[in-house]
């Protein structure tokens, strides 16, 4: 990261994690999953309708299966953000997974007692979120109104490492060719004076992607919980690209 920065842009956003940690004076967020954005700007605009909507929610397959056949579709934004935390906090492994027709598929998680609403969690979120601009659009849409001296932080669909791994995060999934078209959109916002960081899984073809003077890689050790195989999670080898 660089020392200093204009605006933060992160326009993968997902679970936030690095967005968060900083919680950046101006931040400019985007994702192309509707239904996460949606949760996101809930959240930033009534934080307490979403907790009142999750805390009566209940850890009931019945429930799940109702709420997954919705598919974050039905009731106000705040209902949908609420529904999007609950099937989070209690599907399979905390996992976001669609089908080609863009329909949230992942299994009950069978908790004996998962945190549906976490009031704190959520109120801090709400704060941080204040300062960002939120939309639903794609990457290459939102670079747009990046400018230079601003930080961009990518973090896409990873490469697969195996043929158990997926990018299903929309229907569309993420492919090789998009992952092309990512690398040529961060050149461009590099030659634009904006920095640059990139995370990606440790495979060959994302090393030649990236591979030239344009960019450099740094492997770092990244821990992982999902995983269908339990002795398959822990760390992994990730990389940074910048």
């Amino acid at each position: 990261m660089p020392a200093s920065y204009g605006a933060y842009h992160e326009p993968f956003v997902g679970g936030g994690a690095l967005f968060f940690a900083l919680q950046p004076k101006r931040a400019y967020l985007s994702d192309n999953n509707e239904a996460l954005i949606n949760a996101y700007l809930g959240i930033r605009t009534d934080v307490t309708a979403v907790i009142e909507r999750l805390e009566s929610m209940t850890n009931d397959r019945g429930l799940f299966e109702r709420v997954r056949r919705r598919n974050f579709k039905e009731g106000d934004i705040y209902q949908r953000a609420a529904e999007f935390i609950f099937m989070n906090k209690t599907c399979f492994n905390g996992l976001f997974r669609v089908n080609r027709d863009g329909q949230f598929n992942v299994p009950f998680g069978k908790y004996k007692n998962p945190t549906i609403c976490d009031s704190a969690v959520l109120l801090n979120a709400a704060a941080a979120l204040q300062n960002a601009d939120v939309k639903h659009t794609t990457y290459n849409r939102a670079v747009d109104q990046i400018e230079a001296g601003d930080f961009v932080y990518s973090d896409p669909p990873y490469e697969p490492v195996s043929k158990g791994s997926f990018t299903s995060y929309t229907s569309g999934g993420f492919t090789q060719s998009d992952q092309e078209r990512l690398r040529d959109v961060m050149l461009y916002v590099k030659k634009k004076g904006a920095f640059v960081l990139i995370s990606n899984s440790d495979t060959p073809f994302i090393h030649q992607l990236y591979s030239g003077p344009n960019w450099s890689i740094r492997p770092i050790q990244a821990a992982r919980s999902i995983n269908s195989n339990g002795e398959g999670r822990g760390n992994v080898t990730e990389l940074l690209i910048y």
